[in-house]
């Protein structure tokens, strides 16, 4: 079901140019070999529209198929969009001037931006090759997260320059049925982009910081009241936080996952690694939070597990959190090991509450903390046949980490299918 579910969703890429392309070809008398042209242009310029819309995080779409998938599929609309605009612009020709430049401005400019994103907002390289890690947090102390957030939102720029485009050719701008269909989509998504991004966060659950402590020595635990007990909170969700009147660096929204299953205080523990992370220290009682979400599919996938099949979780430093919350909703009633690698004994500072957790589990619940990344000899004598052969693992922490410890419990023999991960990234 999952699978089908993701691949109705990958399918949104092919449908939603379809209502361009078909009227265009049924009202157009163009050339059919500069027809083709012009419909790839509009579906590189549809995949542009459709990766904003994905932009804004639909939560039911994200609690259908996965917010990985959403930005998964952003991504790649991005890519393959650059691929149709650059033969587009190849084979076609323009008797505006005006139309040309500001085609090709849109090209080089969704060029740019493209690269730009791959590099500083995505892990599709970064998170494979060390070196271009390295010359990321270099980079990223001029670059920092907020600026590249503002940086990737020039494509709006980009997609009104190719709406003028369009406007500015008389082989499209001349049928009146399309070019009504063709503002419509672009009003409608920008609409829907302006809303929830500047209007709908009023809409959002709100809370108030009623405790900010220390964990370790790179760690804070931020606790939110709501105000009320929030029966959408799931074990294993996160949420997108912003910091009201938290200086420059509270009005971009961060991505924080709960640590433990209280629906009225959420509980948050996060590692001070970032330019906004490393100022949380300074946000006092009182402060009031927006909280954009719940996000997340951990607890609906133990849902559909088979109530015998054990449960591993792999949980690397702050990425214990989500796998904690799991483990308070579900160590008296499921078989559970939890594993926790630590970059110091001091960094595992969950050690009572999982302690106490285990106690209370009458035996279902296996802990497990190391200091440093568990091994493939570490794996091998801690997870049982029986889970290698038909547990769900749960794996989160850094995106390198994570990538590392997938490959490793596959060539364990755990299928791909019941390995579920969540990496801490944007």
């Amino acid at each position: 079901m999952t699978t089908l579910r993701k691949l109705l969703f990958w399918s949104v890429a092919v449908l939603f140019p379809l209502p361009l392309i078909l009227t265009y070809d049924f009202v157009s008398r163009e050339p059919e070999l500069l027809r083709l042209y012009i419909f790839l242009g509009l579906t590189a310029y549809s995949w542009w529209l459709l990766a904003i819309l994905l932009s804004v995080r639909p939560r039911w779409v994200g609690r259908c198929v996965g917010l990985p998938s959403v930005y998964g599929l952003h991504g790649m609309l991005g890519v393959l969009a650059i691929v149709l605009a650059y033969i587009h612009r190849d084979n076609s020709y323009s008797g505006s001037r005006l139309a040309g430049t500001l085609g090709d401005w849109g090209f080089y400019g969704a060029l740019c931006l493209l690269c730009y994103s791959v590099f500083f907002m995505s892990g599709w390289l970064v998170d494979r090759v060390s070196p271009l890690m390295k010359l990321k947090r270099v980079a990223e102390i001029v670059f920092r997260h907020e600026v590249s957030v503002w940086i990737h939102r020039l494509n709006l720029v980009i997609v009104a320059m190719i709406w003028l485009h369009a406007h500015l050719l008389v082989r499209v701008n001349q049928y009146l049925e399309f070019m009504v269909l063709f503002d419509l989509y672009t009003v409608g998504v920008l609409s829907i982009y302006v809303w929830k991004k500047w209007i709908a966060p009023d809409r959002y659950l709100e809370g108030i910081v009623v405790g900010n402590e220390s964990r370790g020595g790179q760690t804070r635990t931020i606790s939110v009241d709501l105000g009320r007990a929030v029966a959408a909170v799931r074990p294993g969700d996160f949420f997108f936080l912003r910091f009201e009147g938290a200086g420059a660096y509270g009005r971009e929204w961060h991505p924080f996952s709960a640590t433990d299953d209280n629906r009225r205080t959420v509980t948050f523990t996060i590692r001070q690694n970032g330019d906004f992370t490393r100022s949380l220290a300074d946000i006092e009682i009182g402060t009031r939070v927006r909280l954009e979400g719940p996000f997340g599919r951990f607890e609906s996938i133990v849902q559909k597990q088979d109530k015998e099949a054990p449960l591993v979780f792999l949980g690397m430093g702050a990425g214990v959190a989500p796998l904690l919350s799991m483990t308070a909703a579900h160590h008296t009633s499921r078989d559970i090991h939890l594993l926790w690698a630590v970059r110091r004994p001091e960094d595992a500072y969950y050690r009572d509450e999982l302690e106490a957790y285990r106690a209370a589990s009458c035996d279902r619940l296996q802990v497990t903390t190391s200091v440093g990344r568990f091994r493939r000899d570490d794996l091998d004598g801690l997870i049982s046949p029986e889970a290698v052969e038909k547990g769900a693992f749960f794996v989160v922490g850094p995106n390198p980490a994570v990538l590392a410890h997938q490959r490793l419990l596959r060539r364990m023999g755990v299928s791909s299918r019941r390995i579920h991960q969540e990496r801490l990234t944007m």
